[in-house]
């Protein structure tokens, strides 16, 4: 089984634990600010690549999430005007506040890449420092920046000289632990004109390895006078709560731990132990999302992109194996269907 899957057995394995109660309003339901831009709550969901299209994005907004980002989207792609890459830039009107995220190394395509954000409605445009795949890095984009951090210092005042949104920066500490000050880093694009920072404290060459350090994380903070958001192994209201106050930071971002569990953003948000929903309701969310997904990239595309959301959902929650590995084999998406009905049917009798 692999990492993520055994870590999502674990979470659904424990005992729920709620925030210990204290004076005063829940921290992560504030307000706050980038640029003009009011996001409602201290939760942000993360950029994940190949995944945060927009049905992702609005399933999120709906869960709580105060601020939505997309997948992250080719520079390149959109000044070649390529139809898939062109697609991702949609919009929908309820999902606001939302940003884009854009990945390049060359200021001028990425100053047309912020323009093509700003007209397709956006409220932000956000700049991949952060990727650590090598077919991404090899061509100067995503953390390959941060080795030349006076590029990536103009990729972002080409980006702001070019948009009156605000462009945001998410970043790691470094390619290899220890190889740059990433507060040093920060500092540069604060002075060309980002608004915001998102700091994974993990290396690129360390992926998802280890435990995040957010003690990085905190010297970023106080390095910087623009809103920072904390990313990395934050799956729970408590943790949130804890890393929110021990950092300073301005919010938290939720990747992995929504994987299969939307709920976790309104959780967060509020102050409540993680949910556990009931597979009744955990199918039903499930359905939902198939039919967001076949809307956007049809039936034949949808069968293979769900795979892996099958796998999220429902592993760990009770669901036969044979059952399961079928569901993710299936062809055809009215099957996919017939098999998720029947499952929710057998569910809701046992319950």
């Amino acid at each position: 089984m692999k990492k993520r899957m055994r870590a999502l057995v674990a979470a659904r394995q424990r005992e729920p634990v709620a925030p210990e109660s204290f004076d005063g309003p829940w921290p992560l339901a504030d307000e706050w600010r980038v640029g003009d831009v009011v996001i409602p709550n201290r939760v942000v969901q993360a950029p994940l690549a190949g995944i945060g299209n927009r049905v992702f994005r609005s399933q999120s907004r709906e869960h709580g999430a105060g601020l939505v980002v997309s997948e992250m989207v080719a520079a390149h792609g959109i000044r070649h005007g390529n139809r898939r890459t062109t697609q991702m830039l949609d919009v929908v009107p309820g999902e606001h506040p939302m940003g884009i995220q854009v990945f390049g190394g060359d200021p001028d395509v990425m100053a047309e890449a912020a323009r093509a954000v700003q007209e397709a409605g956006a409220d932000m445009v956000d700049i991949n420092m952060g990727c650590p795949v090598p077919k991404i890095m090899k061509t100067g984009a995503g953390a390959a920046l941060l080795a030349d951090p006076e590029k990536g210092a103009a990729v972002v005042r080409a980006m702001v000289d070019a948009v009156d949104i605000p462009v945001t920066v998410k970043m790691r500490r470094g390619l290899t632990p220890g190889d740059m000050d990433p507060t040093e880093v920060a500092r540069r694009f604060e002075d060309a004109g980002a608004a915001m920072i998102t700091i994974h404290p993990r290396a690129a060459a360390e992926e998802y390895s280890g435990t995040a350090n957010h003690a990085i994380s905190a010297a970023v903070v106080s390095a910087v006078d623009i809103p920072v958001v904390i990313s990395g192994d934050i799956a729970d209201a408590v943790q949130a709560r804890a890393e929110l106050e021990r950092t300073g930071a301005a919010a938290v971002m939720i990747g992995r731990a929504a994987l299969g569990n939307p709920w976790v953003f309104g959780a967060i948000a509020q102050g409540r132990p993680d949910p556990r929903p009931s597979l009744p309701e955990v199918i039903a969310e499930l359905e939902a999302f198939c039919d967001g997904i076949e809307g956007l990239l049809g039936a034949d595309r949808s069968c293979h992109y769900l795979r892996k959301f099958h796998s999220w959902y429902l592993t760990g929650r009770d669901v036969p194996d044979d059952e399961l590995q079928a569901l993710m084999e299936e062809p055809d998406l009215a099957q996919v269907r017939l098999r998720l009905a029947r499952l929710r049917e057998t569910a809701a009798l046992a319950a």
